[in-house]
């Protein structure tokens, strides 16, 4: 078979329509939207385009499941997730293929968020049995308080396009772990990878209506009216801190629980005593992860005065000698951006920097020819008015400032509404410490260039969200407490 013989045939094994109540049916009207190959700008294949009324039914269908699928034994629900677990993994390598097709990431990461997407099935296996409460004596001896922990009820799950994979199994797997069913929606630009992870979720034998799938190009028209829902008890986002803000209070109608995965704009901190080869390796990977689309990305690069010219000089390096394109391609490093508003934005973004007094040191471009393939770029003298300083770049950009001082770098590293996460690299270790207590983030890579781990809670402050994912914290979102107060005389 050719290469190009297997990926039509990988797009074409997945389902392409909405997955209600256990039952797979085209949207009313048969209304269908185009999937994009971003490295090619041609379309891969056409999915349902969800309506008002679909989004009605599978809320409907969650609401009905809610009983049973809550009075479900813990550990009926952690196998089902430990054999979705084992199953994402001997598919790796379809799943990987299409996941670059839709999203543009190269083939080698796409099989890392695999691996890394399944982790969350097999920790969150692990948690469902782990659901505890309390039990104690009233201080007066009349009383005993019973502490339960029980699902929150029907939830409504929004994912964002640029770990189509691995953000859709962070939501599902504390869900199922907690007894919780769902409505999911996955981003109109890669819903491929949601629509194979839910039939996988059918095979593992997650019961009818406990996951129900709805691909949409109307994200606010067929999602608003299941959040102002009263039926609706919880509310999982990740995406944009504007559309969060908007989901929030379309949320507090109903007072709804809710969970925000939002923007961010980390800076990536270089003391002058860091380690060089580790601080340069760790902003590669920091910076040039999922191509730079990730919340996570280092934004804004501060490096201490004494070493500013040899980590530019390394960093351009390393970055100008990345090969660009089609991710499906033996030793590409960088594939494209994901459309071309996105392209757009990282066009417009430099050219304001560079407008602004930045100086190119390597990049700069977009690279031409079909698809949205952009330079790995990186910038020197990067103003603090510039845009990119301000704004999520979301793209293959490195812009670097010069500090003098930690109180300097802390101060500007902190200068943001964003506090999602933040890296530093230091060989002192005090200061390490002290630098990443005095950050206003949720996580710190310390002398690290990714912190994202199932185990591990992952979340930000201030604009960049609310609550956590993963780790012990990660079904807490899930659960709700209930105090039980009964007499004994």
């Amino acid at each position: 078979m050719s290469q190009a013989e297997r990926e039509r045939a990988v797009v074409a094994d997945v389902p392409k329509e909405l997955l209600i109540g256990g039952t797979w049916r085209a949207a009313a009207g048969d209304a269908e939207f185009k999937v994009e190959d971003p490295s090619t700008g041609g379309a891969l294949c056409t999915v349902a385009d969800a309506s008002p009324a679909d989004g009605v039914a599978a809320l409907d269908a969650a609401v009905a499941a809610q009983d049973s699928w809550a009075a479900t034994a813990p550990r009926a629900r952690s196998d089902i997730l430990l054999r979705a677990y084992h199953l994402l993994l001997e598919r790796q390598d379809d799943l990987a293929l299409l996941m670059t097709l839709e999203m543009g990431k190269p083939l080698a990461e796409a099989k890392g968020e695999i691996a890394y997407a399944a982790e969350f099935f097999r920790w969150f296996a692990e948690e469902a049995v782990r659901i505890d409460g309390g039990y104690a004596v009233s201080p007066d001896g009349t009383s005993r308080f019973v502490v339960v922990r029980q699902p929150v009820g029907p939830c409504l799950l929004i994912t964002p396009w640029n770990f189509p994979m691995a953000m859709g199994t962070r939501k599902i797997g504390p869900a199922v772990a907690a007894g919780c069913t769902m409505v999911i929606k996955p981003a109109p630009d890669t819903p491929l990878s949601m629509l194979a992870l839910a039939r996988i979720l059918q095979e593992a034998g997650l019961p009818d209506g406990v996951l129900n799938v709805l691909t949409t190009t109307d994200a606010a028209g067929v999602m608003e009216p299941l959040i102002r829902d009263p039926r609706s008890r919880k509310l999982s986002f990740t995406g944009s801190t504007a559309v969060g803000r908007k989901l929030l209070e379309q949320a507090a109608g109903t007072v709804m629980r809710t969970s925000m995965e939002l923007g961010g704009n980390a800076p990536f901190v270089v003391f002058d005593d860091a380690d060089l080869d580790a601080a340069v390796d760790g902003a590669v990977l920091a910076k040039m992860r999922n191509v730079g689309e990730a919340c996570t990305a280092a934004n804004r690069f501060y490096v201490q005065s004494g070493v500013a010219g040899e980590f530019s000089r390394r960093l351009a390096e390393r970055m100008g000698a990345m090969r660009v394109g089609r991710g499906v391609e033996d030793g590409v490093q960088v594939g494209p951006l994901i459309n071309a508003a996105a392209l757009d934005k990282v066009q417009s973004l430099v050219a304001d920097a560079v407008k602004q007094g930045a100086s190119t040191v390597v990049g700069g471009a977009a690279v031409g020819g079909p698809g949205y393939f952009y330079q790995p770029t990186v910038l020197t003298d990067v103003p603090p008015a510039a845009q990119l300083s301000r704004t999520e770049i979301f793209g293959p950009v490195a812009p670097l400032t010069v500090f003098e001082t930690e109180d300097e770098a802390v101060a500007a590293a902190n200068d943001t509404e964003f506090g999602l996460i933040a890296y530093v690299y230091t060989r002192d270790l005090e200061r390490g410490i002290r630098v990443s207590e005095r950050l206003e983030s949720g996580m710190v890579g310390l002398n690290r260039g990714m912190v994202s781990t199932p185990a591990a809670p992952f979340g930000g402050v201030k604009q960049s969200g609310i609550g956590r994912e993963g780790g012990r914290l990660g079904i807490e979102e899930f659960l709700e407490v209930k105090y039980i107060n009964v007499t004994v005389r």
